[in-house]
């Protein structure tokens, strides 16, 4: 076990990037940076966070699905991947579990999540 946790150490040592928080249920977009022979370009996919899983943050990945030309498409993320360019949270979902697979069999207004209010609270 310690040599494990020594490699995972190693590696999180290396540029630690830093994200916007999220959790499952929430929306986001991120931009991924493709290579295609010497060109580079970015490439953004939406989707809902439908799972975190990872205890380290070298081992930490991510999970969005989003529906296109009325197929799922899902996408496992690490959050270390050079390949990331950026990420940003649309709106953050109101749901009571930690993974959400369940989107997988709903399809239509039944796969909407709700959005979660913050109320501002006033200065006394």
């Amino acid at each position: 076990m310690n040599l494990i946790k020594l490699v995972e150490d190693s590696f999180a040592n290396e540029a630690v990037k830093s994200y916007p928080e999220f959790k499952a249920g929430d929306t986001i977009t991120v931009t991924f940076k493709i290579k295609e022979g010497d060109k580079e370009r970015l490439q953004k996919f939406r989707g809902v966070v439908i799972q975190i899983k990872g205890a380290t943050e070298a081992t930490r990945t991510f999970t969005i699905r989003k529906i296109s030309s009325g197929v799922g498409v899902e996408k496992i993320v690490p959050f270390q991947s050079p390949s990331i360019d950026s990420i940003e949270v649309n709106k953050h979902g109101k749901v009571r579990r930690a993974r959400i697979f369940y989107l997988r069999e709903l399809s239509g207004k039944k796969a909407r999540i709700k959005e979660r209010k913050y109320v501002a609270k006033e200065e006394e």
